[in-house]
């Protein structure tokens, strides 16, 4: 079945992306959630319309997240989290704990684009932030031991 998407999905696509899905996900979650609605030739030709009067907009927003993107280049943000003697540490450092490293750097990110495996040793690790879909920028962080008292 195909679907035209409403919102962002990460596993599956961007808002008004034409995706093929199975039908029970889409008749029993997609389209009750409001997240999609089936690919009709009348939704179809409605999507097409919207995307031309909505040219001009998308260029801005893709020029905003590339300003937001390089804004981020050079940015090294660092961590603390206690750990063990071994250098695993206690929990893991996610998406949440970058994006406040960043917001005291002066960079407002939202957690939910940020895309990373949960961190669980200490040292040097990457983030993936995707600000649009033909745009992302890989942020390096490094996770320090707190000092004890």
């Amino acid at each position: 079945m195909k679907i035209i998407l409403k919102q962002n999905i990460p596993s599956l696509g961007y808002k008004d992306d034409i995706v093929e899905v199975k039908d029970g996900y889409g008749r029993n979650y997609l389209i009750p959630q409001g997240l999609g609605i089936i690919a009709s030739d009348a939704a179809l030709k409605v999507l097409a319309e919207n995307q031309r009067q909505q040219a001009h907009k998308r260029a801005a927003i893709l020029e905003k997240a590339q300003a937001a993107a390089a804004a981020l280049e050079g940015v090294r943000p660092v961590i603390t989290a206690k750990a063990a003697a071994n250098g695993n540490i206690y929990g893991s450092v996610g998406a949440a704990q970058i994006a406040e490293a960043l917001l005291k750097l002066g960079h407002e990110i939202d957690r939910k684009i940020i895309d990373l495996e949960p961190a669980k040793m200490i040292g040097e690790h990457e983030a993936k932030i995707r600000f649009h879909k033909e745009v992302t920028a890989i942020v390096p962080f490094e996770i320090i031991a707190e000092e004890e008292d």
